[in-house]
């Protein structure tokens, strides 16, 4: 069965709801849908308080390091952590508290070319059990492919079921923004998520679009219970007004 999977996004040292296409290395900044006065450690005591394991932090950008790593403290293993994410520095995160650590920019050279080599190596240094893979991805010539450096360039790696028979080796898990449709409150991408229950076995989170309690039982519905969701913008506690917290963890505790 499909699962909640919550989430803290940090920016500049706050917990933060953007919209993801906006994110740029210079320029005007993003465009943010929430900036909370609460810490990213308040937010890890209350997933751990009610129970919702498997969340990710993500640090977007620079300035986020020690806020991640308090709220790492206060969810000991309950929490997976990416954004900067390379084989030198993973298992100082693994020793404060992540299940997992989630890598995306480290698998690719500047230029947006997958290194596998670099990926072995990840593997090696953390173990596949606690290694997890962001393809977030954007649409690209009828499919997708996956977007690193805050989302701003495109790779040379496609998404689809090739991809995942080569990288499901290394990883425990997957992790998708749906870029194109992340922030927006305006509906998931039906269509990828009906594409990543087919192409991939190994457990799966989607983030991207989600507005209501209904997408989530529709992403349950699409991929047949395979894959997870992560509601952002559209949660209570996150400013917005689709999805009610309390709601989201109700419905974990239905599922089992």
């Amino acid at each position: 069965m499909t699962r909640f999977r919550p989430c803290i996004d940090l920016h500049d040292g706050k917990v933060k709801q953007i919209v993801g296409s906006t994110l740029q290395d210079i320029g005007a900044g993003p465009k943010e849908n929430f900036v909370s006065d609460q810490s990213a450690a308040w937010f890890a005591h209350r997933y751990r308080e009610d129970g919702l394991t498997g969340g990710h932090v993500i640090m977007l950008g620079g300035g986020n390091e020690e806020v991640a790593l308090q709220a790492l403290e206060a969810f000991p293993g309950g929490l997976q952590i990416g954004g900067g994410i390379k084989a030198v520095n993973a298992l100082k995160y693994l020793e404060a508290g992540a299940s997992h650590v989630i890598v995306t920019s480290a698998i690719f050279d500047a230029d947006g070319k997958f290194n596998e080599r670099e990926l072995e190596t990840i593997a090696e240094v953390v173990g596949r059990d606690r290694l997890v893979l962001d393809l977030s991805c954007k649409a690209h010539e009828g499919g997708w492919r996956v977007a690193m450096n805050r989302w701003q360039l495109l790779t040379d790696l496609k998404v689809d079921e090739a991809a995942f028979r080569r990288l499901s080796p290394y990883c425990a898990e997957f992790l998708i923004h749906a870029v194109d449709v992340e922030g927006k409150c305006e509906g998931i991408d039906e269509d990828l998520v009906v594409h990543l229950a087919g192409w991939c076995g190994l457990p799966m989170t989607y983030a991207g679009g989600a507005r209501s309690l209904e997408d989530l039982k529709l992403v349950d519905r699409l991929s047949d219970g395979k894959i997870d969701v992560t509601i952002g913008s559209a949660l209570d506690i996150f400013g917005g007004s689709g999805v009610k917290y309390e709601e989201c963890v109700a419905f974990n505790r239905r599922v089992g």
